[in-house]
């Protein structure tokens, strides 16, 4: 069976959508605060090859429907902040765009996943306005601090290096810093709050 080919067009499309809306919605809210939560942003395409082996995954077929529905991270973007505080901020910010719907939130910091990661997601709709009609593309959004996003890349070398399992020495070594991680985080949150209580005063 020949395979369909998949037009990334509209994928192109919507990450450029979303990268000017969260620039405006971040302008906003220093104008507003006087304070730029964001260390840096950061986006990507998934590359087809890495598509292809999610599906496959998945036992689905690579198609336009099936990215739809096992590949709804096609379009991705990453939010690293300064402080734990900062990301539900910026989660009530991207809440509160007219052009962006939530269609999905998953608080994995309140609820870590079973390896220790850290993280807030954000599954979203983003309108592409085509010649003739206006078509919405899902994309991820992940917010998180400096101290879990360091956490993240850490880990992600990690599984690069053992594909198929971690060692059990490791993984158990990784939980353990990303315990280490919330607390450094927490400190850092309760810094911050000294900090500003200082500038209040001035």
């Amino acid at each position: 069976m020949e395979e369909e080919k998949v037009s990334f067009l509209k994928y192109q499309y919507a990450l450029k959508m979303l990268e000017t809306e969260i620039d405006i919605l971040l302008e906003e809210f220093v104008h507003r605060h006087g304070y730029n939560p964001v260390e840096h942003v950061k986006s990507r395409l998934k590359s087809e090859e890495s598509i292809k082996n999610k599906l496959k995954e998945k036992n689905l077929d690579y198609n336009e429907k099936n990215i739809l529905v096992g590949a709804p991270d096609v379009v991705g973007l990453r939010i690293v902040v300064s402080f734990i505080n900062d990301v539900y901020d910026i989660v009530n910010m991207i809440q509160n765009s007219h052009n962006i719907i939530i269609k999905q939130k998953q608080d994995y910091i309140t609820n870590p996943k079973q390896s220790g990661y850290t993280s807030y997601h954000l599954n979203v709709l983003v309108p592409i306005y085509l010649e003739n009609h206006v078509e919405y593309v899902e994309a991820e959004i992940q917010i998180r601090t400096i101290a879990m996003d360091f956490w993240a890349s850490i880990d992600h070398k990690i599984r690069y290096k053992f594909p198929d399992e971690i060692p059990p020495d490791i993984s158990k070594a990784l939980e353990s810093y990303a315990k280490d991680i919330k607390q450094l985080d927490n400190k850092m949150y309760e810094l911050n709050k000294i900090m500003n209580s200082y500038h209040e005063n001035i």
